[in-house]
């Protein structure tokens, strides 16, 4: 038997049919208690690139959750901003028509203390000024949904290798320099989807270990009967759990950060101690968080949580 602190999910969009985008504070209190039975101890519910007055709503929604939850459930630690400071160019499912320069004023118009990671584009950022201003809010910065091959002034890098610029053998290339970087953490999505396995593979020998945060970018469809989902603005369709829209383009994941660790075990990628490790240690560590729980894993599955 294995025992590790609760697993954090620090990128989701929602889970068991619940979108952190249309939901009510319930239903945000609904989702903890369920990602608590699924062994996590915290998690940073991610709101993605839209209108500024809905993206502002979304945020009150989440601090009001915060304030009324349960301590015997995931604990929400903050907002993780996903957009609308990205790359038109590399969107993926995120509206363009929301995505807005990398301007303080403009940021301004949403800031809350909640916010504890943006991922943002950092080559649209001209003077410097915004990713400055960021860092002054003790705001962790997440380079993603960005062609820039240079992560200077970056905590992050959101979900290593997807809406990114591709490796290349001559051109500079962000994957390149996070190989070969012993510094920066990196999101991994290892669901086999997003990232094949012979890569996440190459990613678990290269990176340091401790440098790497396990996510699930789940979407409301995650652990829900529901093959089609209205997500971003368009319809999601589950093709045999991999989450695309109308032209293929992935989503994000329908499995949960304990399904993941699971899925490395199993094809034996990483060994379950290591894939915890990349889910619960590392993302506790990096944001100081003290776990609620003990999690306890016999062989790779979930065998009994204790709250602490």
């Amino acid at each position: 038997m294995i025992k590790s602190e609760g697993i954090v999910e620090q990128h989701i969009h929602g889970a068991f049919g619940i979108d952190f985008m249309k939901c009510s504070v319930s239903d945000i209190l609904e989702v903890a208690k369920y990602l608590t039975e699924n062994g996590v101890c915290a998690f940073f519910p991610t709101v993605m690139t839209d209108d500024l007055e809905i993206i502002k709503e979304r945020i009150e929604i989440i601090k009001e959750a915060k304030q009324k939850q349960d301590k015997k459930s995931a604990q929400i630690i903050g907002i993780h901003l996903e957009g609308p400071f990205i790359n038109p160019l590399k969107s993926g499912i995120h509206e363009t028509k929301y995505i807005q320069p990398l301007e303080v004023e403009i940021f301004k118009k949403i800031e809350d203390d909640i916010i504890k990671i943006v991922t943002l584009s950092p080559e649209l950022d001209i003077t410097g000024e915004f990713i400055k201003y960021l860092k002054s809010k003790n705001i962790k910065l997440s380079l993603g949904h960005s062609l820039s091959s240079n992560f200077e002034g970056m905590d992050q890098i959101t979900h290593l290798y997807n809406a990114m610029g591709t490796f290349h053998h001559r051109n500079p290339s962000v994957i390149v320099n996070v190989l070969n970087s012993n510094e920066i953490y990196t999101e991994l999505i290892a669901d086999s989807i997003h990232v094949s396995d012979e890569v996440l593979k190459l990613t678990f020998k290269y990176r340091p270990l401790e440098k790497i945060i396990l996510i699930s970018d789940a979407l409301p469809p995650s652990h829900s009967s529901k093959n089609e989902y209205i997500f971003a603005g368009q319809t999601i369709y589950n093709k045999n759990g991999k989450l695309v829209n109308s032209d293929g383009t992935i989503a994000g994941s329908s499995m949960l950060l304990c399904d993941i660790i699971k899925n490395l075990a199993d094809k034996n990628i990483l060994r379950i101690e290591d894939a915890i490790k990349c889910a619960s240690d590392n993302p506790l560590k990096y944001h100081n968080i003290n776990s609620n729980i003990n999690l306890y894993w016999n062989s790779n599955n979930i065998e009994k949580i204790e709250f602490i």
